[in-house]
């Protein structure tokens, strides 16, 4: 407890505290050697511990009447000029009770909060681990989330915790093992107290568990420098070798356009490696372990993977649509050609890429020859690009683009626009894609002349056709764009 939390309790009149039907309360016994006497006590009484209750609203029915009703009792304190502390264990606004008072009354009332101590950063203290360092990201989990949701977020994360076990014991233990982090996982309870438990997860009695406890992932680098034998992929001793990566396209949306290939090698993986959003798009498999970060890191993304299979995992990394395309498969083996990584292998599997999907949803406007330009200049000047498109414009090819425009990018697609149009009739088709296959998926057919730039975002995929690219209508109302085979 804090210094300022002991002399608030000390100086009230009126202290405050929720309890199971027992009567007793864990927050008042922690602030018992800090009471007065002569201070009021109001216990807020919980009318249901579980979810099984026959008020008429259910369980959320019951539980928001009650924080109502406790709310009004602490009103009539605070109307009558008392200062009331209300307990809470840990942090009040760490999956805290307090916070449904702190919603009722903060708005009529001063209300201070004095933070405590966690019990994710008791739970560190006592087993004398670090929970995180440098870049690693910590996960807090609530031990309610269904099984699957809970392996995979566990497997996304460098280091977690996971609270309100007690029933949810099974369910936890089974997220920990399909997440691959079992082994790694302590178990916790009463932190900091005569009666507190500490054992390896998956040692624990399913039976002997109470509410109070958590179970911990602490830090993976930390745990790597102070083990006897690196597993693979830690750091410390000399590398396995033989570990091999695997860059796999998923295509651009759902399991739909995923290849049996790339599902085989996903499954066979020890660890994946990816951005965040396409990783998410990988059902989650016992025992893998997997690494998420940003978009624009993929140098730094391969160099972790290698890193990985050098010590001799399998790993797979994971790109949209095809990894050969403007994707992970050249970043994967540019940084593959340092010499720590010589005893590394690297294999591409092709997926379906942005400009085949596009185009086939209207119809075949790649069915002569065609190029495929980024308008990123993050990796290569303006100049190159627009030479490029010049020769694109006088060869007559049609012309798929990647990453048209972002929000940093905002001029770079009208330029390209006004080359092409030096070369071909402002009527040219143009299809604008947008997340195809996904959700927002929506592909309009405009003519060059008149297309707005302003319309198109990096989720688009633009195609712009040749001088014999042609456009039709169909019965059912929809248009069809092909480029015939034939130069007549």
């Amino acid at each position: 407890m804090t210094v300022k939390a002991a002399r608030l309790i000390g100086a009230a009149d009126v202290i405050a505290y929720h309890c199971a039907r027992h009567g007793r309360s864990i927050a008042r016994s922690v602030a018992e050697p800090y009471l007065r006497a002569g201070q009021l006590e109001e216990r807020l009484m919980y009318p249901v511990t579980t979810e099984t209750t026959d008020h008429p609203g259910g369980y959320e029915g019951a539980i928001t009447e009650f924080y109502e009703l406790s709310a009004k009792r602490l009103a009539e304190h605070l109307d009558a000029g008392r200062d009331v502390v209300l307990l809470c264990e840990g942090d009040p606004f760490f999956y805290g009770s307090y916070m449904y008072m702190h919603e009722r009354l903060a708005d009529r009332y001063e209300a201070h909060v004095v933070p405590g101590v966690t019990s994710v950063s008791a739970a560190s203290a006592v087993l004398g681990r670090p929970l995180v360092q440098r870049d690693e990201v910590l996960t807090v989990l609530p031990g309610t989330l269904p099984a699957p949701e809970l392996a995979r977020r566990l497997a996304d994360t460098e280091a977690a915790a996971v609270l309100k076990l007690g029933r949810t014991f099974g369910s936890v233990r089974d997220a920990l093992a399909e997440s691959g982090r079992l082994e790694e996982a302590f178990y916790v309870e009463r932190a900091t107290w005569r009666a507190q438990r500490v054992q390896p997860f998956d040692e624990v009695d399913p039976e002997s568990v109470p509410y109070f406890s958590l179970a911990v992932v602490p830090s993976p680098a930390y745990a790597a420098r102070t083990a006897d034998e690196p597993g693979p992929g830690q750091a410390g001793g000399e590398p396995a070798g033989g570990g091999e990566v695997v860059v796999v396209g998923l295509g651009p949306a759902g399991p739909e356009w995923l290849t049996p290939e790339a599902e085989s090698a996903l499954a066979g993986a020890d660890h994946l490696v990816g951005y965040g959003p396409y990783l998410a798009r990988v059902p989650q498999r016992a025992g893998q372990r997997r690494h998420a970060s940003g978009n624009r890191v993929e140098a730094e993304r391969a160099v972790e993977a290698l890193d990985l299979a050098r010590g001799g995992a399998r790993v797979a990394v994971v790109s949209s649509g095809d990894p050969g395309v403007f994707a992970m498969g050249s970043a994967v083996l540019e940084q593959a050609e340092r010499p720590e990584y010589a005893d590394v292998s690297v294999r591409v599997l092709p997926g379906v890429t942005a400009a085949q999907a596009a185009a086939a949803r209207v119809g075949a406007p790649l069915g002569h020859d065609y190029c495929v330009v980024s308008l990123s200049d993050r990796l290569k000047p303006w100049e190159v690009i627009e030479r490029r498109l010049t020769a694109a414009g006088e060869a007559d090819l049609v012309v798929a683009v990647y990453n048209p425009a972002s929000r940093s990018r905002t001029t770079q697609l009208a330029s390209a626009r006004d080359v092409l149009l030096r070369h071909r009739p402002a009527t040219t088709p143009v299809v604008i894609a947008r997340d195809v296959g996904g959700p927002d998926e929506s592909v309009r057919v405009e003519a060059l002349g008149e297309f707005d730039p302003a319309t198109v975002d990096m989720r688009c995929l633009l195609i712009v056709g040749s001088s014999r690219t042609r456009v039709r209508e169909q019965p059912d109302g929809t248009r069809v764009v092909w480029t015939p085979r034939r130069y007549d």
